[in-house]
């Protein structure tokens, strides 16, 4: 344990040692139920703003995530916080008013914290397809374009040409239903570059127009998707 995790736990704990040292040093230990039950939801929403941060779905986008999630859960410890001491001060012997209210407002941070990490896993999913669809045109394009010129038939470079102006052209938002086919073309791409460098004429012909084939095909069923 490293000295900036020992201090972000002592950081954590000032609240908790605060509280509980004003509360039975001040109110001791004799109390209804309404208060137990309020001691126990303030606890329960400043523990919930420190587990926050491993509810944190891990991406290029956790900032965002984390502010968001933060700002729930922060809210909620304000405003439990904040009812919680009303209904300490009061000391109703009755439990049901101070259970049933604090009840409502965690249960409508559950919803509210739940909606959120649905809606940025959602999002993170998005942002991951996005990147990896953006990335397949790129890399392709640019494996292709390091063969262009590169083999000693002039037939075959142009096909490499034609198949590389196919590839880059091509549209870059993929769909689950071309996730097969876009497979088979980095396998073809391998298959070229192995052409190309062994110099296969015939080969290199052949696959060049088979990924061709295959760029086709898949923008034709993007197409068609839309």
């Amino acid at each position: 344990m490293n000295k900036r995790t020992v201090l972000w736990i002592i950081l954590d704990l000032v609240f908790l040692v605060v509280f509980n040292t004003v509360f039975f040093v001040v109110a001791g230990t004799e109390h209804p139920a309404s208060v137990w039950i309020s001691y126990g939801f303030i606890h329960f929403s400043y523990i919930m703003v420190l587990v926050t941060p491993f509810l944190i779905r891990k991406s290029r986008s956790a900032a965002v995530f984390g502010f968001s999630l933060y700002s729930i859960s922060s809210g909620y410890f304000f405003v439990e916080f904040i009812v919680g001491l009303i209904f300490i001060f009061i000391g109703s012997d009755s439990y049901k008013a101070a259970l049933v209210v604090q009840i409502v407002i965690a249960g409508l941070y559950a919803v509210l914290l739940l909606s959120n990490m649905i809606a940025n896993d959602h999002t993170a999913e998005d942002v991951e397809r996005h990147k990896y669809e953006v990335t397949f045109i790129k890399d392709a394009s640019s494996r292709i374009k390091l063969l262009v010129g590169k083999a000693s038939d002039k037939k075959a470079n142009k096909e490499i040409e034609k198949t590389y102006d196919c590839l880059h052209s091509s549209p870059t938002k993929s769909k689950p239903a071309v996730s097969s086919i876009e497979a088979d073309i980095l396998d073809k791409l391998s298959a070229l570059e192995n052409a190309v460098s062994t110099n296969s004429i015939q080969n290199v012909i052949a696959i060049s127009k088979e990924i061709t084939n295959l760029v086709e095909e898949r923008n034709r069923k993007l197409k068609v998707s839309n």
